[in-house]
């Protein structure tokens, strides 16, 4: 099973917002070492967002994959304690990575789950993956229900 992880308006409008600055002050700052310094930054930022950004959520016969547009990360049956629905809360705090530029990604803190690692475009569109080692994985994708009931199903067969 694989669905599409989509991204909120917020984030779509952050994502369009951005990159239409970078452009934008490609366009107004004259060629030179800011010039340079800028392109790499832009360029770094980029690169960051194509890593860890969620493209969709599949569920092998022995694995939950994340799949990001440079790499996947896989999440092993065997290695996980729990999965549920849960949408994050107002509280959120963002530790370090993106608040909606190209979904949401990276380390987060709130008061009932603590930290953890997230990878979703919608906040309704998300359910927890909890490991043996406590390590915590906000993941989302169209229909969370169904992939959190196929999830479940595919534990319990392994």
């Amino acid at each position: 099973m694989k669905r599409k992880v989509r991204l909120s308006i917020f984030s779509s409008i952050i994502t369009v917002g951005c990159f239409a600055v970078f452009i934008a002050i490609f366009v107004v700052v004259p060629q030179g070492w800011f010039f340079c310094f800028y392109g790499i930054v832009v360029v770094g930022i980029s690169l960051l967002g194509l890593y860890y950004s969620p493209m969709s959520v599949r569920v092998t016969d022995t694995a939950i994959e994340v799949v990001r547009s440079l790499q996947i990360k896989e999440f092993l049956f065997a290695d996980v304690k729990e999965v549920r629905l849960y949408s994050p809360t107002i509280g959120v705090f963002r530790i370090c990575g993106s608040g909606g530029f190209m979904g949401y990604w990276e380390w987060f803190w709130e008061r009932e789950l603590g930290r953890y690692f997230a990878y979703y475009g919608k906040a309704s569109d998300c359910f927890l993956v909890v490991l043996k080692d406590g390590r915590k994985y906000l993941l989302g994708c169209q229909n969370a229900p169904e992939m959190v009931e196929a999830i479940c199903g595919r534990m319990q067969a392994v």
